[in-house]
């Protein structure tokens, strides 16, 4: 029986054929903290005498989810990380850099690595093969002083996905239409296998929003293979050394296999307080107006997410009662989007602009909502409070319906809006 690729790559760590259901304890090639939780990674080394990481090289500290801080509490926690990072030699990112995950996909993560991130998105990674997963802050403390790690081998859930995306259809509207399929849990502690024609055929940056929200169906999880698309994306930001082809044996083991056809997906929308609880754009019983549309974050902030949105609504102007805030993922992205000429259309088009980096996404500053206040993002949850406020309502979707919803000033569909 062949293996799955979370079956390969820690079977290639631990130095024997693993299966899942196994226990296993697993060198760690790439661990990840951040500003959210990072303190608390500290201050558990300083507690245990272990305040030291393993290889200072692919420990990575990020100041990112409150860049620059907007509160003094926040600036002291990074006075921790800064210091941490100098004391250890691991690398820090500081406020300019931008998200941690953008920032690692393009500077670290490799095919057949093994990363903890102390953050659940860290499965991005997964995007160009390596185990990439999210765990406590106490567990990545540890990962980092040791190098290793514990976990149970993940069954593998298979996404197969044929046909070509219909216009105003994406890879957001594909992984809301897989969580709203497989449920918030339905995919507790598996890996997501993303495969088939569709997924061959896309970007990296499309995969990457794959397996940024693989954790939204419960997965430890989300990988595509490593092929020519990996290679390129590798070579893009002068690492091709790093590739290496990757992909699962054909007659690997799946607890079940999800076919979707693109060809079929309509854009998607998921609506407040659930990921799962999705609904696409033509089943809108009713306008549903929106005082906030939120362009960034890790899960689409990346530049062909501007390009996108930018060429929707280039030489128009927003809804008069709907606000933009867009948000590059990293200072790659920014000054891309800034020699495109991308951030001049935004700006005519009534956006405000931030700094590479979390921005509303967590609510902590720049842009929490008002009570009663409706936001569409392109991030990845919306669960209550997760822009700074309880009573504020979050929708997700894609960059062309964050576009759309813009102009219209109420959920609309891009499709309306394309050339």
């Amino acid at each position: 029986m062949g293996s799955t690729l979370s079956e390969k790559i820690i079977s290639a760590h631990v130095g024997r054929e693993v299966r899942a259901g196994q226990y296993v304890v697993v060198p760690v090639d790439v661990c990840l903290t951040q500003d959210g939780t990072g303190p608390l990674a500290v201050q558990v080394l300083r507690s245990a005498g272990l305040e030291r990481v393993a290889h200072p090289d692919r420990t990575v500290v990020f100041i990112d989810h409150a860049a620059p801080s907007p509160r003094r509490e926040l600036s002291n926690d990074h006075m921790l990380l800064r210091e941490f990072a100098y004391t250890t030699g691991a690398r820090l990112c500081d406020v300019e850099a931008g998200v941690c995950h953008q920032i690692i996909a393009e500077s670290t993560a490799r095919p057949g690595d093994v990363l903890i991130g102390a953050d659940s998105h860290s499965c991005m990674a997964g995007a160009l093969a390596a185990f990439a997963t999210g765990m406590g802050s106490t567990d990545v403390a540890l990962g980092m002083a040791l190098g290793k790690t514990w976990m149970r081998v993940p069954e593998t859930l298979r996404i197969r996905v044929s046909g070509r995306f219909p216009k105003g259809v994406y890879p957001k509207d594909l992984i809301l239409h897989v969580i709203g399929a497989v449920g918030a849990d339905g995919a507790t502690y598996q890996s997501l296998e993303f495969c088939g024609p569709a997924v061959d055929s896309m970007n990296m940056e499309g995969r990457l929003t794959l397996s940024n929200m693989a954790v939204e169906a419960g997965a430890k999880a989300g990988l595509c293979a490593s092929d020519d698309e990996t290679r390129r994306f590798l070579d893009r930001y002068g690492r091709a050394g790093d590739w290496k082809p990757l992909a699962p044996d054909k007659d690997a083991n799946y607890v079940r296999t999800l076919d979707v056809d693109a060809a079929k997906l309509l854009p998607t929308i998921s609506f407040p307080h659930a990921v799962d609880n999705t609904r696409t754009v033509d089943q809108l019983a009713e306008d549903v107006r929106i005082d906030q549309v939120f362009l960034g974050s890790c899960t689409n902030g990346r530049i062909s997410d501007f390009r996108v949105f930018a060429q929707m609504v280039k030489g128009k102007k927003r809804h008069k009662d709907t606000r933009i805030i867009a948000t590059p993922a990293s200072q790659d992205v920014y000054r891309q989007a800034l020699r495109a000429g991308i951030l001049e259309t935004l700006l005519d088009f009534g956006c405000t602009l931030n700094t590479p980096g979390c921005g509303p996404c967590v609510g902590v500053h720049q842009g929490a909502l008002g009570d009663g206040e409706r936001c569409l993002a392109t991030s990845n949850r919306n669960f209550k409070g997760r822009m700074g406020n309880p009573n504020g309502f979050i929708y997700l979707a894609s960059p062309a319906t964050a576009a759309a919803t813009a102009i219209e000033g109420k959920i609309a569909d891009p499709r309306k809006h394309l050339v």
